[in-house]
Formats: structure tokens, sequence, C-alpha cells
């Protein structure tokens, strides 16, 4: 029954591989589960609350949520896209949410703008406007946005482990370790992590991933009960350091369970944010998430297809109409969960590289998030110097698919460039699928090549102008 309805003997895996998968993609982003309530979980609305309301920030209900909500989608696209793809609360969106949006009105209120670009980019893919773009879209462009990806997971992996840190000053705003040194046992038992990865890959070892993660995870605990090594960084005090671990510090807890918290769904109004703020200024706002969410799930999608070997000869991903609307539920999902925007996740490559290929994976991976909601302190037993290995092993095997592109085609070499070097400087997808889209289009006109490039692409490079030059705009509209 699972091989029939999941295809999986069809896309060439195994039921045990589907579940090995589904486990490693959970561990590489089970950290939305910590990471999310101190994102919007410790900022302030407008009228100086915490989301939900209170005076005190109820970090418990955000993790509780954030992984719910994870759990839910992510067992929905697996059902409905028989995709290996997990969603949870979008990174990226979650911080302009408490920044950018929180910060003039109330967290109700935002959380309604953002049901709003959820409805908005549902009706988008019912229409087939959404799928549409995303064929206007060039082969090797969807490669390029494959690779850049690939590139970007890889800096987070890197970043996340504290490998490479960002520089208090100076020309250069990256550096490795801490000033160009590598210092603290974190680092080590990621750079076992990774050695061990490697190795297992190289001896083609089944789970080579999962048992990476799980190993180091071991050595992480050991090490924290040996030398009491503690946090990165203490929210209490605001000491800073540099040897420690980077979010979840490796300690067994002594409570596994908790009674998991729900009392932020249904918390958001929809139309409120049009009293508090101008039109303009509201329809920009949602301008803002709506591209970035739309976007960012198509870079992500492609990148899954072509690791997962699931695109056709034409770049098409089957099941595309379906994994787009569960992606698009997913953003009017997390408003109503008051937890931001929920979207697709590119560290579901750790699992593609594990070796899912089907939705049954996403199944594992949501049901372990439905856990999370009683076991959430057992998942910060993880810490990101575990995890993150993965995820630059995942950058490889992405940043293999560049050889694909013509490179003595400036019109799609040059875009493809812009596209692969953006998202990783940039720390953003969408920045690096606009860049590489506009400087497509204009190259295409100057060679008298108009006809090559799709309506739906000149419009949708139209609309990114706009997205990079939303400051402007807003200064001109006042």
């Amino acid at each position: 029954m699972l091989d029939s309805y999941f295809k999986i003997t069809e896309r060439g895996s195994t039921v045990s591989r589907e579940i090995r998968g589904g486990f490693v993609t959970f561990f590489t982003m089970a950290y939305i589960v910590a990471l999310n309530p101190l994102i919007i979980g410790l900022s302030k609305d407008v009228n100086g609350k915490y989301l939900g309301g209170g005076d005190a920030p109820n970090l418990a209900a955000v993790a509780a949520m954030t992984a719910l909500m994870a759990g839910i989608l992510t067992i929905l696209m697996g059902v409905v896209g028989n995709y290996p793809l997990a969603l949870a609360t979008g990174l990226g969106l979650n911080t302009f949410v408490a920044v950018g949006i929180a910060s003039q009105m109330t967290w109700a209120e935002a959380m309604g703008l953002v049901v709003l670009e959820g409805i908005i980019i549902t009706i988008l893919v019912l229409t087939g406007f959404r799928t549409a773009v995303f064929k206007a879209v060039p082969a090797q462009l969807k490669i390029a946005i494959s690779v850049g990806i690939g590139l970007f997971i890889a800096l987070i992996g890197l970043v996340d482990a504290g490998f490479v840190r960002k520089t208090g000053a100076g020309p250069v705003p990256v550096t490795l370790g801490d000033n160009g040194t590598l210092v603290g046992w974190p680092i080590i038992i990621f750079a076992l992590g990774l050695f061990l990865m490697i190795i297992l890959m190289v001896k083609k070892v089944k789970g080579a991933l999962l048992i990476g993660i799980a190993a180091a995870t071991v050595a992480a605990i050991a090490v924290e009960s040996a030398f009491k090594i503690g946090p990165g960084f203490n929210g209490a005090t605001g000491e800073v350091n540099p040897k420690g671990w980077g979010l979840n510090v490796p300690v067994v807890p002594s409570d596994v369970v908790g009674t998991p918290d729900f009392s932020l769904f249904g918390d958001f109004n929809l139309f409120g944010s049009f009293d508090r703020i101008p039109l303009i200024a509201c329809i920009l706002l949602v301008f803002t998430l709506l591209l970035s969410d739309f976007f960012d799930t198509v870079g992500t999608v492609t990148a899954i297809g072509y690791e997962a070997d699931l695109i056709d000869k034409d770049g098409n991903i089957p099941n595309n109409d379906r994994i787009l609307l569960v992606d698009s539920l997913a953003a009017v999902a997390g408003g109503a969960g008051s937890i931001s925007s929920n979207t697709s996740y590119i560290e579901s490559a750790a699992g593609v590289g594990e070796g899912a290929r089907t939705g049954l994976a996403s199944l594992v991976t949501g049901f372990l998030f439905l856990l999370t909601t009683f076991l959430a302190p057992l998942v910060a037993v993880i810490p990101y110097e575990a995890a993150t290995p993965a995820l630059v092993i995942v950058g490889f095997l992405m940043m293999t698919q560049i050889k694909k592109i013509d490179w003595d085609d400036y019109g799609i070499a040059i875009p493809a460039f812009l596209t692969i070097i953006l998202m990783p400087f940039t720390y953003n997808i969408s920045v690096g699928i606009g860049a590489g889209f506009i400087s497509h289009v204009v190259i295409r006109f100057v060679q008298g090549r108009r006809q090559e490039v799709h309506p739906l692409l000149l419009l949708v490079s139209g609309l990114f102008m706009i997205y990079f030059f939303t400051s402007p705009i807003n200064a001109w509209i006042g």
C-alpha cells in the first residue's frame, strides 16, 4: 500500500531510506522549535506587548505552536504533494514580521497580514499563476537556483556551527571562527561530525548523515558533561562566550515530557492593520511577504527536485500544483497559529541526501514534529554543531549540478552566476532569484532575443524591481 501510494519503488527508493531521510530532515531543522520563540517570542509589538498580548514572553506556547504547525503541514505535504519536503516557520520571514511589521501594529494585526498574504498566494496557485511562473523560468536558471541554494545552506551550516562568524568591523564581513581562529570544543564536535559523514559517504554506508548526527550529539553530550562549556550567548546576562554552543546546550534534561500550550492559535486580526497604518504601507508589507514567500518556495522546490532527481527534461516537477498549494496554505496556517508564515525548508535536502524521494519521508518528519510538542526538552539536546555538518555535505551534493549550465551563453551564464553568488552573499534566496531573472531579461533584450523571454518572466522581473526598491518607494510615498 505504501509503495503504491507514494511510488517508492518507481522513484528508486525504499521504505527504510524514506524513514532515514525523514529523521535526518527533522534533525537538521528541529532547531526552529527553539529558535522561533527567541525571534518572535521575545519581540514586542507597537503597544509593548509580547506575542499573545501578555506583558511577559510565553516562549513555551510559541515553541509548541511552532512544532504543531510544522508537524501538520509537513504531513500534509507528504500525503497531498508526495514530495520529500518539510515545512515550518520561515526564517527571515519571522524576523521581518517581528521587526518590520509588529513594531507598527499589534501582534494580532501583524499575523492578520500574514494570513492575508497566505490567502493571496493560495489564490495565485488555484488560478494556475504560480505554477505558470514556475514553468516560465528557463531550465538552466532553475539549475542555478539549486546550485545557489546549495552554497547557501552550506554557509548556513558553517555559520550556525561557528566555523564562520561575523566580524565586528573591517572590510571583510565574515571570518574564520573567533577573529580568525577556531576555538572551543563545539568546533571540534562539528569537525568530528563532518569528517565522520564524509568517511561514511565515501564508504557508501547507508544512513551516513543520520549516523553522523547521532554520533556527534553523543560526543557533544559527553564533552559538555566533562567541561561544562555552556551556551555561546547567555540571554539573561548578555554574556558572549565564543567557545560556547551555538543554540542548544547538549545536556540531557531532567523532564523529557511537557504539556504543550496551544493558546496562540487563532489570535489574529485580518484587517485590523488597515486602520493602524496607511493602506499603501499595508500593501507594501503584504507584497514583501508575498514575493519572498513565493520565490523562496520556487527555489526550494526546484533544488529538492534536482537533488532527488525528480525533475523531468523540461525542468518540471511531479505534483507541482499540489506542492505549491500546500506551501501556500502553510502561510495561512502560520498566521492563524500566530507564529509567522510557514514555508518549505531547504534543510529537507539533507533528508534527500540520505535517500528520501517521496512524501513518506515527510510523514516521518511531520510525526517527529508532532512528538516534539510533548518532547521539546529532548529536542534541545541536539546542538547546532552536531546537525549542521549534514547541511555542508548536502551543499556539496547540490553544487555538483553546476556542470549542467551552459557557461558559453552569457544570457544564461551571467544570470546563473549572479543567482549562485548572491544567495549566500546576501543570506537570501529571493535576492539571488530576483537578480538572476532581471539580468536574464536584460541580456536577452540586448542580444535581440526577446522572443525567448516568457511574458510572465518579464512581469515577475518587474515585480522584483519593485521589491528591490521598496525602501525608495516608501520614502517617495511618505
